[in-house]
Formats: C-alpha cells, sequence, structure tokens
C-alpha cells in the first residue's frame, strides 16, 4: 500500500525518477479531486481508523522504527536527531491522541469568511475551499507523517510526503497505516504518498513540481529550509528556523522566570520552539544567574554566558558555564547549551532579539504591565509569550489539534499552522442574470 519507489539504497535514473515523481503528482491531484467530491464523512472515518490503527499496530511501528534507531546511530547522528527519531508507546499514543483532536475540529472547507448584497443585486461571497495538494519536506521527526496527514485530510487537501533517509522506514510503516485506513472508509489511498527514495535527487524534483504542488512545506534545518528558499517553483512556507529568547526583565518574580528558562530549554531540547539564549537585566541578574545556572547544570544544560553573566555565575570545571563567542548569539542549538547576555535595559533586549532572533518564539519574564506591553508591540515574531515559556508555541497547544509547520512567513501564514492554514478562498457570486456594462 505505500508508495516506496524501487531499491531505496541506489539512485534511480533521472529519467525513471521523473516519471515516478510525475505518477506521483498526478495521483495526488486526481485523490484530490475525489476529496473535493467525498465530504467530510469519509474524512472523519479515516481518521478514527486512523487513530485506532496507531495502537492496534503500534509494535510494528515501534519494530520499524527500532531498524531506523539502529542505523541513526551507528552512523553516528547527533542525540537531538536521535531523539526526533524515536517513537516508543508513549509518543505513538500522542500522536494518536492528536488524531482525535484533529478529527474533533470542525473543518474550515465551505465556511463562508464573508457575504454581502452588491448594489446590482448580486449576492457576493467567500468561502474558504483546500489548497489542493501540499507537498512537505522534513527530516528526523515520524510523527509528522501523521500529523499531516490528518490535517490534509480534514482540510480536504491531498499530501505527498518526504521525509528524511533517518526515518525511512518508520515513515514507511506509518504511510502504510494510513493509506490502509484511506481504502477502508472508501477514499483514494494516493491523497496520502510517501516518496519512499532515499536518493537526494527526489528532493530536487519534488522543488520543480509546480504542477502537481500547490504548496510547499519544510519541516527541518536551516539548509533545507534555505534551499526551498532558493529552488521551490511553488509558493513555499521558507520560514520555522527557530532562535528563541527568554528576557528577564527588571521587575520578573525569580522564581517563575527559573521555572519557565527551565521548562523552555530542558524539556524538549531538539524542537524549534526550545529556548536557546537567556537575557537577563542587570539589577536581577546577580540574583537570577547562581540560581539558574544551578538548575541548569543539574540537567546538565551548558551555559555559554558573555563576560558580565560569566563573572556572576563563575567558570567551573565541568566545561558547563563557558565564556560565549558572538556566533553563540543567533545559533538554534537543538541541544542542552543555552547562551546567556545581561542587558541593562527593556530596549536592549529587544534590540538584541531583533539582531538575532529568527521571528519564531519570543518571552518576557516580567510583572510590569508597560514592560509586558511593549514587548509584545516591539518584538517581531510569530508568537510571543508573557510570563510563559516559548515552548507552549504549538498548534496542538493553541487548540489547533496538531500542526503542518511553525511558520516565520509574514504572507499567507504565520505561527503554527493548521486547518485554516492549508485552505484558501474562492469569490462565489449569486445572480439573476447581472451583466456588466460600461
Amino acid at each position: 500500500m505505500v508508495c516506496i519507489l524501487p531499491d531505496l539504497a541506489a539512485p534511480m535514473t533521472q529519467a525513471d525518477l521523473k516519471m515516478e515523481m510525475d505518477r506521483i503528482g498526478r495521483g495526488a491531484r486526481a485523490a484530490s479531486r475525489e476529496l473535493a467530491r467525498a465530504g467530510q464523512a469519509a474524512a472523519d472515518l479515516t481518521l478514527s481508523l486512523l487513530a485506532d490503527a496507531l495502537a492496534a499496530r503500534a509494535p510494528e511501528v515501534i519494530e520499524a522504527n527500532r531498524a531506523d534507531l539502529e542505523a541513526a546511530r551507528e552512523a553516528g547522528l547527533g542525540a537531538h536527531v536521535v531523539d526526533r527519531l524515536m517513537i516508543d508507546e508513549q509518543r505513538l499514543g500522542a500522536v494518536a491522541d492528536g488524531v482525535r483532536a484533529v478529527a474533533r475540529l470542525q473543518s474550515p472547507v465551505g465556511e463562508e469568511i464573508e457575504s454581502r448584497l452588491l448594489p446590482s443585486g448580486v449576492r457576493l461571497s467567500r468561502r474558504r475551499v483546500p489548497l489542493g495538494v501540499i507537498g512537505v519536506i522534513y527530516e528526523s521527526r515520524p510523527n509528522v507523517t501523521v500529523d499531516i496527514s490528518a490535517l490534509c485530510l480534514r482540510s480536504g487537501n491531498a499530501a505527498i510526503l518526504r521525509g528524511g533517509r533517518e526515518s525511512i522506514h518508520t515513515n514507511g510503516a506509518l504511510a502504510e497505516l494510513i493509506r490502509g485506513c484511506l481504502a477502508e472508509a472508501g477514499l483514494p489511498p494516493d491523497a496520502v504518498q510517501l516518496i519512499g527514495t532515499t536518493d537526494r535527487a527526489a528532493v530536487a524534483e519534488m522543488l520543480g513540481m509546480r504542477d502537481h504542488i500547490d504548496l510547499l512545506i519544510p519541516r527541518g534545518g536551516a539548509e533545507l529550509v534555505m534551499r526551498v528558499a532558493r529552488e521551490a517553483q511553488m509558493p513555499a512556507i521558507t520560514g520555522g528556523i527557530g532562535v528563541c529568547h527568554t528576557y528577564v526583565d527588571e521587575a520578573a518574580d525569580l522564581a517563575m522566570a527559573e521555572s519557565i528558562t527551565f521548562n523552555a530549554k530542558v524539556q524538549r531540547p531538539s524542537v524549534c520552539n526550545a529556548m536557546d539564549t537567556v537575557l537577563v537585566h542587570s539589577s536581577v541578574a546577580g540574583a537570577f544567574l547562581p540560581r539558574m545556572a544551578a538548575m541548569m547544570g543539574e540537567a546538565g544544560v551548558e551555559l555559554r554566558c558573555d563576560a558580565r553573566a560569566l563573572s556572576i555565575i563563575g567558570e567551573n570545571g565541568s566545561g558547563q558555564v563557558v565564556r560565549a563567542g558572538e556566533h553563540d548569539y543567533g545559533q538554534e542549538f537543538l541541544a542542552l547549551v543555552a547562551s546567556v547576555r545581561v542587558v541593562d535595559s527593556l530596549d536592549e533586549a529587544v534590540s538584541h532579539i531583533e539582531r538575532y532572533g529568527s521571528g519564531h518564539s519570543e518571552a518576557i519574564v516580567t510583572g510590569s504591565y508597560d514592560a509586558a506591553t511593549r514587548f509584545v508591540d516591539e518584538v517581531d515574531a510569530s508568537a510571543v509569550f508573557v510570563n510563559a515559556s516559548t515552548r507552549l508555541n504549538d498548534g496542538g497547544v493553541f487548540g489547533l489539534g496538531a500542526e503542518v509547520a511553525i511558520s516565520t512567513n509574514k504572507m499567507h501564514a504565520r505561527g503554527p499552522m493548521g486547518l485554516a492554514e492549508l485552505t484558501s478562498y474562492k469569490w462565489v457570486a449569486l445572480g439573476a442574470g447581472q451583466i456588466r456594462e460600461g
């Protein structure tokens, strides 16, 4: 059932690869039209079947994942990659819960955004419609296979998925489940297709499929995102790199600041909304930094500090507190590493974020209404948090069920992309013989 191209290890000829990718694109386009005709009941059934199948067939998925984990460790991939790659019963259960959450959401398809009567008597409205075919290129995290498929089906879109080499077995097992559920619900299995070859040339082909793919979404590191920005021949979401800051203001509750910074860094350091840099107002640095450093040290976090922070915390022999280089600011660490800088004002904190931030997730800890208001108004990011962790920037947390990406773009979609962000709209004009004159 799963779309796996011949011989995973060997590159295909360019002609064969182009032919196969064209077949996949045509299949997705045809499936998207069938989805439009089928309505929401069949999509609801598919999602219900999928959530149950994830539990019933968990051993198969975990076994496939074990092969990927072994290969990742043998290849010497970093701990953050292995963490993103790993699927166990708990994570699979969370994925199934996400599918059920998406199924409970109202589909935006057909929603009337606005309606008005023109002077001519024509009734004019805008209605949400699916984008059509969503292409996603992603790395490491196999839960993305399910999250995106669920959101695409709930919003009436077909999906073409290209996961990373390191997760090929897990993605294949998950895609087989999804396609089986589609068939059981009477929907075309080609509504979700996984590009199963690990040949890197498939990415180049996918970036050129403008006749088949309506929106392309990269989910991965800076190199992938920048490549999509340069080469994609269709609209693409080219943001999502997370360089996230937490600013501890002079009016902060320091116990709250400890909890928030610890959660933002330690709870899951390998994801894009994890904190990378702590900015601390100089008036509270002496009281806050030693306490924060102790907590972070117990969790194995390496702190890369500017001279002022280092003079307060002090270097230690374990190498967990070190002097920061300039490259440590503006860095998405995706690991138990954080940079630290002492600032003298809110203005300095905002300027630092403006220079080094990626527009993803930024937070302030403060008891001052004025400081909070200024931070919210002046910091340019997809999500800004007051007295809360950057880890909350997530489609599930925001009530979107799941997300296909967190966009740092400013056009079409920004922040977690859920169902509404996978739709466009069409104008519908209902008349009674009206024509235009003059």
